[in-house]
């Protein structure tokens, strides 16, 4: 079996944030941000994981725990205001959500 090394995870973890970054920045579908964040949060928990496991130490896998565990209870927020907003807009394109913006402002 061939063992992956510790600059290859960390090389699979840069390409992953790269490509959250891209779909982040390039992308105005609301589900397709939301990915992109997930695939961003996914990249940072591979490196934490990755440099625990080269340090020695636990910190890292528990902080890379505690961030899913926050990743679950944020998707779980964001999922419920995307459904609010297309049932009130009929749309997933994100420069159709500026219904919260307050009248006088910008």
């Amino acid at each position: 079996m061939i063992e992956a090394s510790f600059m290859s995870y960390i090389a699979l973890a840069l390409v992953l944030f790269s490509l959250g970054i891209i779909g982040l920045i390039s992308r105005k579908n609301i589900f397709i941000i939301y990915m992109s964040l997930e695939l961003m949060l996914n990249a940072i928990n591979l490196m934490l994981v990755t440099l625990s496991k080269y340090f020695g130490s636990m910190d890292g896998q528990i902080i890379a725990m505690m961030v899913i565990a926050i990743a679950a209870s944020e998707a779980v927020i964001f999922l419920s205001l995307i459904v609010a907003m297309y049932r009130l807009k009929k749309s997933v394109n994100i420069d159709d959500f500026d219904t919260l913006k307050q009248k006088g402002t910008l």
